[in-house]
């Protein structure tokens, strides 16, 4: 597998976009979507083709936003979308941004929380990335 922080072309991320269950969105949506992406991490099979990616959107100096998380079926289960997650957490503090955010779908939080989120309290919506010292620490598990 390879991991890059190369986005994916407007085609491929629509192509996993609609192979991972999400709604159908155009061609011209993915473009859009991408040009406003300050990062993004893109993973690789052997054959070149995308099995896996993340976005950020930021204004690249106080905040973070994770819009997608998305792994193909058949690549899942190996610990892939906490690299991808790991690896976008690094590129945006690289870049000295910390506060990175996420909402989770639908009985997915505990991914994230293995990957070092939390979960705000019940009146607050989303979710923060912490420093392993409130949360568990990122790990391999997906």
């Amino acid at each position: 597998m390879q991991l890059s922080l190369v986005p994916p072309t407007a085609t491929e991320f629509r192509d996993l976009y609609q192979q991972t269950g999400w709604r159908d969105v155009s061609l011209e949506t993915c473009e859009a979507a991408l040009a406003g992406t300050w990062l993004a991490c893109t993973a690789r099979d052997e054959n070149g083709t995308v099995v896996g990616m993340g976005r950020l959107i930021s204004d690249g100096v106080l905040h973070a936003f994770v819009t997608e998380m998305l792994v193909a079926e058949s690549a899942r289960g190996g610990g892939l979308g906490a690299q991808i997650i790991r690896m976008l957490v690094t590129a945006a503090r690289e870049r000295g941004v910390d506060d990175i955010q996420l909402f989770a779908a639908r009985g997915r939080a505990a991914f994230y929380e293995r990957n070092g989120f939390r979960r705000r309290p019940d009146d607050a919506p989303g979710m923060d990335l912490t420093d392993g010292d409130e949360g568990t620490a990122p790990t391999d598990a997906a």
